[in-house]
């Protein structure tokens, strides 16, 4: 890895890209810092603390939650909105269509469609926490002209990442979305880490526990790299072809089936809708044991269905493995590669073209499908299994380090397709 990245500043085009990312990042810390108006932060801290929904939103957003600054609510709404598109082209056959026969034009209606859909979740996603904390008193201005002032800052900032993360895309290395929420992650490593260490210098925490933390993250990081690189290769066999005079045998290839097709989807998805009861709650004023019905349901729900309970992480665990397979299923279109493989006269040794092509990709992907949702099952509980052997104030985000292990080989995977296509045009030149 260190060689590639050598090699990669040594060739003037990617190293330009490299520092634009690096320049776009810059500009994404500079706007955590750009804070809202009329905000009781001390208020703020203590209301930020009670909700698990703002704790999931803080570290997707490098801090800029617990500064409440404009881009507070990260690039969240774009994510939602995209996993939406991605759904509603298997549902509806116009979009379906547009996605796979409209070429660039199509591919850019879509692209218009997801900003839209983006600004419509930003805005529902920041009217919701406006009001939540008009209701909390973290603002000293509760007139309405500045709940729609706050409403416009949160939607704009949103939209500014969404649009920094594309000119990553376009002018830099990588997937900009991907790299945004990376560097929030990471931003928030140094703080997690230093707080570590300072409980450990004043006692309070035993240092045992951090060689076991250092241990489970240096484990979970391996675990996380062969099921990100991991692929079950089908081979595949072309049948010989007679152009003009001549025949060509046939070729031997594979198609490659990743392990883990659903990466960091399912687990989003899995705690955001576990998340869901107890935002929703705080919106009527519930979250904190409040009177009345919300209040009474707030009990029961912190009491028997807290992140710490056998019931939620269970509930957690479920659903992390439904949502894997139901991503694996829309990301892998096995009957698109059944089509393909009869168009272009290629066929799996053993396997009749068509339907049975079809049934049996299935039958593998189901079986690769079920090993990766065990895994991130187990990876989105492992938190709460590292609090159970006793460390507590350590306790890694596995999902975290899924995304920051991911978003950098696959950075790495596209710095090595460039220096590969340059190789090539020197040879083609010389």
């Amino acid at each position: 890895m260190l060689n590639t990245l050598r090699n990669a500043l040594t060739v003037p085009d990617i190293r330009k890209r490299i520092l634009f990312v690096f320049f776009a990042f810059a500009v994404f810390v500079f706007m955590i810092h750009v804070q809202l108006p009329n905000v009781n932060q001390a208020q703020w801290n203590q209301l930020i603390q009670s909700g698990a929904f703002y704790q999931f939103l803080g570290f997707l957003s490098g801090g800029a939650l617990q500064k409440l600054s404009i881009i507070a609510m990260g690039i969240t709404p774009y994510i939602n909105a995209s996993i939406i598109m991605q759904l509603m082209t298997v549902v509806i056959p116009q979009l379906e269509e547009m996605a796979k026969k409209g070429g660039e034009e199509g591919r850019k209606t879509i692209s218009r469609y997801t900003r839209w859909l983006t600004m419509l979740l930003g805005t529902i996603q920041a009217t919701s926490m406006s009001i939540a904390m008009s209701r909390g008193g973290v603002f000293y201005d509760h007139s309405w002209q500045f709940m729609v002032y706050a409403v416009i800052a949160f939607v704009a900032g949103t939209m500014f990442l969404m649009w920094l993360g594309e000119q990553i895309t376009d002018k830099g290395i990588g997937n900009g979305v991907s790299l945004i929420i990376f560097v929030g992650i990471v931003l928030r490593f140094p703080t997690q880490v230093g707080q570590t260490f300072s409980l450990a210098g004043k006692g309070n925490v035993n240092w045992f526990g951090i060689i076991l933390w250092l241990a489970i993250a240096l484990v979970t990081i391996v675990s996380i790299v062969f099921m990100y690189q991991g692929q079950r290769r089908i081979p595949v066999q072309q049948a010989r072809r007679v152009i003009g005079r001549k025949m060509y045998a046939g070729r031997s290839s594979y198609i490659p089936l990743r392990l883990n097709n659903a990466g960091v989807i399912s687990i989003i998805f899995a705690i955001s809708i576990l998340l869901l009861p107890q935002q929703a709650l705080s919106w009527f004023g519930g979250a904190n044991g409040g009177k009345g019905v919300a209040g009474t349901i707030s009990f029961y729900i912190q009491t028997y269905f807290g992140p710490s309970s056998f019931l939620y992480n269970l509930v957690y665990f479920l659903l992390v493995v439904v949502f894997t397979f139901f991503y694996s299923a829309i990301v892998v279109n096995t009957k698109d590669i059944a089509d393909n493989l009869k168009k272009s006269g290629s066929f799996i040794p053993g396997i009749r073209p068509g339907q049975p092509t079809v049934d049996y990709i299935n039958k593998i992907l189901v079986r690769i499908t079920t090993a990766a949702a065990i895994y991130l099952g187990v990876l989105a509980v492992l938190p709460s299994l590292q609090r159970d052997v006793g460390v507590t104030s350590l306790y890694i985000g596995s999902t975290s380090l899924l995304i920051v292990v991911g978003v950098a080989l696959d950075s790495i995977t596209q710095i090595e397709a460039r220096l590969a296509m340059r190789d090539y045009r020197g040879f083609i030149n010389k």
